[in-house]
């Protein structure tokens, strides 16, 4: 019968080693970062809406990636309508916000200033510290049978937050990366479409140009005095 416990003994605590460490990841398992790629159509405003809490923190990172001048009137407002960051005519930017008052923080895209040129524009939101409440330390609670193995479920609680936030950055670094890739694709097409128009109207003013000094040089030689008999 021994044995038979030992082996019950084992099995108990590795159960309950892999449902912490379960439990441990879940609470990681939020996604707190969003990216949005729209158009802004000539002389259109269009305006973006965040449900924050108090004390938490709000990064936004923006870019034209499309459209004549690559640029773009940016402003973030408060829930109780203070301006706290306005740029003018920028190509990109990041603003980072730290949240004093609950409620839905608006951040605005303006295009008016343009009156023919639609603007692509992508932005990326990062948000820090949203769920404060839920990451209390309710979760030792659940935590059994850990000393007699003398493992430290802090250190693979910090192990874990330090992997988490490293993907996170490598995913918001990635996604940078493919918005700057997308402008300059769009640089490079918008240059190739320019250089192919003025290439084909040089060489059409060429030939038009060496008709011209063709038909001259004959008349130069033409003889137009009548001959009479």
């Amino acid at each position: 019968m021994e044995p038979a416990r030992m082996v019950l003994c084992l099995l108990s605590v590795f159960i309950s080693l892999v449902s912490d460490r379960l439990v441990v990841l879940a609470s990681f398992s939020q996604a707190t970062d969003s990216d949005f790629t729209f158009s802004l159509p000539a002389g259109r405003k269009e305006c973006f809406y965040q449900t924050m809490k108090k004390e938490a923190s709000l990064e936004i990172e923006y870019q034209v990636l499309d459209g004549a001048g690559l640029d773009v009137d940016f402003s973030i407002s408060s829930p109780s309508g203070q301006l706290l960051f306005s740029d003018q005519r920028k190509s990109d930017g990041v603003h980072t916000v730290e949240t004093h008052e609950d409620g839905d923080y608006v951040f605005c895209f303006d295009n008016t200033f343009s009156s023919i040129s639609e603007k692509l524009v992508f932005f990326e939101l990062i948000l820090d510290n949203m769920d404060q409440e839920e990451d209390s330390d309710n979760w030792k609670e659940h935590i059994i049978g850990t000393d007699s193995l003398d493992m430290k479920l802090e250190d693979i609680m910090d192990t874990i937050n330090n992997v988490k936030s490293r993907l996170g950055k490598s995913a918001q670094i990635q996604t940078l990366l493919r918005a700057f890739e997308a402008r300059d694709r769009n640089i490079q097409e918008s240059n190739f479409d320019r250089v192919n128009f003025w290439s084909v109207f040089n060489l059409v003013m060429m030939m038009v140009v060496s008709a011209v000094q063709v038909y001259l040089v004959r008349s130069l030689f033409e003889d137009k005095r009548k001959i009479r008999t």
